[in-house]
């Protein structure tokens, strides 16, 4: 951009706003009778924003003439229409545009400053009560400090999108913590990355080749390969992805100085290293003694004998006589049982119709005879209810299980209050990660049984670790494999290609004695994918009496034209297409009353967690708020917290885990193909309970089923189970 112009006006409506960056495409009000069409890095902005822009004007090929911004200041309206615009855009809570109206048609251009010098005047306005006065009063106080929080950030350079979430975790301290160590933001507030953080320190005047930036650049880097799986990383490596992620250059000056903040941070007990097989691998202190604290409370549990005696033959041929109406159990189911009984810590694994609800229901008939304390559950929601259901006992989720307290954000069952009971029963082990595991063997008391059912086959947990494959292939656990698919489960197709996928074979969609509950719809085309999903919401559902809210879409990815952000989109206006005036926009979304929605972060203080779904229940446009129901429990966000969720039409493969759905609907292109893997393709498809449908191309599927070689995990719980390596 040559010639540098200004622009002033008022901002009219948001064509497009990323809240996370800050760009922005708006509608500039420049006079009565003009308007413009202004494009840049915008944040904190809102309707009725007066703004001075400098820049150039550009044409684009598509939209036409914009101006294009290169920087703004801003400034609070001073007209009658920015007023309205700017009180009713939401930024202040309890003032929406019908009362934006009133209030600026009583007050003028004073409104503003009555809210702020003399709010009991406001009691003048029809319709406005004490209760919303207050509201607004004090959501007022706190804009005014988020201004403040607002321009401290400006100053160094930084986007303020985040100022709202700071003021939030910090209040008043804001501008002192993030003085005092301004990488804390990274570690403390959802959605504010490492490098916002870094830019922010850079511009307090740290030192880009400071001790104290390499030390929260490594523990960042460390961080991030926790968020991959990981749980240990070789030394060399993560020194050369600090200096990649810190931008430094290679210098033997810069590696003396990493090696003095590894060196810091090993004394001042935040990393632990480890030599295994010649390699140095390095951890935070608190993944390790995690990992560490499993192994130890597994062989505890293996070393110390159970108190319960049973009869194991006259069990076994108890289990072996076949009696009419009673559950019978093959050999396989019956080694299971037995296993279990005799053993202090057993898994059974196995995939879909293998029998692994009938083993479990038959061992609780078992231990309800001898009279035994036990407790059944699994990591979400959704699993324990698919665990009642099938076994008719109550079953708990992990946290309910043990106590979680929402306040101190820890769990009330520990070493000193363990559980009472003698068995405890886990299914879904497979999406356990390493913390929910320790916390688990923590609260468990010395003399129980654990019995651990999942599928390894399926994807790992979210979370960091392998728990359940590295307790298996220890071999210091009993581990029975139930391979044996029961005559029920060879007539659905579903079950046949689970099986085939996990073979390496590509499914089939016919088989004469089996139901057609599986379907291939060949597509080359990623774009007409959208004609299909409509194709099957509109007419073959219904054929197989599903309803639409009883499916889903899953992808292995969220970008792309095959993505979950696009085919959200695609789904809403298929599923939910009212245009009725009670939506709320934020960014490129739209919610709608009756969309399904998923939470997309742990939110404590709303007892609402990563991967749960709910659907909007309300709207309320005039204070931009809406309530979302999770089950039975209504949940309300503010304009602040619709970040937290997004719409859950389709969901990746990896949010799928632990749930069930009547129909699934499964799209796989080339696009895709970064993750296309065995254990991706074999999720998804267990997934479904009465219809399957795969679209795609045949090229994509066969590369997924074929590639068998998933991302190998760096854990050392094995090891820790097998061996006394030590760290140091």
């Amino acid at each position: 951009m040559n010639q540098q112009d200004e622009l002033t006006g008022t901002v009219d409506r948001f064509l497009f706003q990323n809240s996370d960056n800050g760009f922005s495409v708006v509608v500039l009000q420049v006079s009565s009778t003009t308007t413009a069409i202004v494009r840049g890095y915008l944040p904190n902005i809102h309707a009725g924003s007066q703004i001075q822009v400098k820049g150039a004007w550009t044409t684009h090929p598509k939209f036409g003439k914009q101006f294009e911004a290169e920087s703004f200041s801003t400034d609070l309206p001073n007209t009658i229409f920015g007023l309205k615009k700017y009180l009713g855009s939401g930024l202040i809570k309890g003032i929406g545009p019908k009362y934006a109206e009133k209030l600026v048609d009583r007050f003028g251009l004073d409104t503003l400053k009555i809210i702020d010098k003399n709010p009991e005047m406001l009691g003048r306005v029809p319709g406005l009560g004490q209760k919303r006065i207050d509201q607004i009063i004090k959501a007022w106080d706190t804009q005014k400090e988020i201004a403040h929080v607002m321009v401290f950030l400006q100053e160094k350079g930084v986007s303020t999108a985040y100022a709202t979430k700071i003021y939030k975790k910090y209040g008043q301290q804001s501008i002192v913590l993030v003085k005092e160590n301004p990488y804390r933001l990274a570690d403390e507030i959802w959605g504010i990355g490492f490098k916002i953080a870094d830019t922010i320190a850079q511009n307090l005047g740290y030192d880009k080749e400071s001790v104290k930036r390499l030390k929260a650049g490594t523990v960042f880097a460390i961080t991030a390969e926790i968020g991959n799986g990981h749980l240990y990383v070789e030394l060399q490596n993560i020194k050369d992805k600090t200096k990649a992620l810190l931008e430094l250059r290679d210098d033997p000056a810069i590696d003396e100085k990493l090696k003095t903040a590894l060196t810091d941070l090993y004394h001042d007990e935040k990393i632990k290293l480890i030599t295994y097989n010649t390699q140095h691998l390095v951890t935070l202190t608190q993944y390790y003694f995690s990992e560490k604290g499993v192994a130890i409370k597994i062989r505890s549990l293996i070393e110390r004998p159970s108190p319960h005696q049973f009869d194991l033959d006259t069990l076994y041929k108890t289990l072996s006589i076949h009696h009419e109406g009673e559950i019978n159990l093959n050999d396989e189911q019956q080694r299971g049982i037995l296993a279990c009984l005799q053993n202090k810590v057993t898994v059974i694994t196995g995939g879909p119709g293998t029998g692994k609800t009938t083993l479990v229901k038959k061992l609780l008939s078992l231990l309800d005879a001898q009279g035994l304390q036990y407790s059944l559950a699994a990591p979400t929601g959704r699993a324990a209810k698919r665990m009642f259901e099938g076994t008719g006992r109550n079953a708990l989720t992990l946290h309910r299980l043990l106590e979680f307290n929402f306040e101190t954000r820890s769990f009330t069952r520990n070493e000193q209050n363990a559980l009472k009971l003698d068995f405890l029963i886990v299914d879904e082990a497979s999406m356990i990660d390493i913390f929910l595991a320790h916390a688990l063997l923590k609260a468990l008391p010395l003399d129980a049984h654990l019995l651990l059912i999942g599928d390894v086959d399926q994807l790992p947990s979210v979370g960091a670790g392998n728990f359940l494959n590295d307790v298996i292939e220890s071999e210091k656990a009993i581990s029975i494999r139930l391979k044996h698919i029961f005559r029920q489960a060879q007539d659905s197709l579903i079950i046949i290609n689970a099986h085939r996928i996990n073979n390496g074979e590509f499914p089939t969609s016919f088989l004469p004695e089996a139901k057609r509950d599986f379907v291939y719809i060949k597509e080359d085309l990623p774009e007409q994918v959208a004609a299909h999903l409509e194709s099957i919401y509109t007419t073959k559902l219904h054929r197989f009496g599903i309803k639409p809210e009883d499916s889903i879409v899953l992808v292995p990815m969220n970008r792309g034209l095959v993505g979950t952000q696009t085919l959200n989109q695609t789904l809403q206006n298929i599923l939910n297409p009212t245009n009725d005036a009670k939506q709320i926009n934020r960014g490129d979304s739209i919610f709608k009353v009756g969309d399904r929605v998923m939470q997309i972060r742990n939110n404590y203080d709303k007892i609402v967690f990563n991967g749960d779904i709910g659907v909007i229940a309300t709207i309320d446009t005039e204070d931009r708020t809406l309530t979302a129901l999770f089950g039975q429990r209504e949940v309300e966000y503010d304009s602040n917290d619709l970040e937290e969720l997004v719409l859950a039409y389709a969901v990746t493969i990896h949010k799928s885990q632990g749930s069930e759905y009547a129909a699934v609907i499964v799209p796989l292109f080339m696009q895709h193909f970064m993750l296309l893997q065995r254990n991706l393709i074999y999720t998804a498809i267990t997934r479904a309970k009465k219809l399957c449908i795969f679209i795609g191309q045949p090229r994509a599927i066969a590369m997924g089923i074929k590639n068998n070689k998933s991302v190998v995990r760096t854990t050392l719980l094995k090891q820790f189970l097998t061996s006394d390596l030590q760290c140091r």
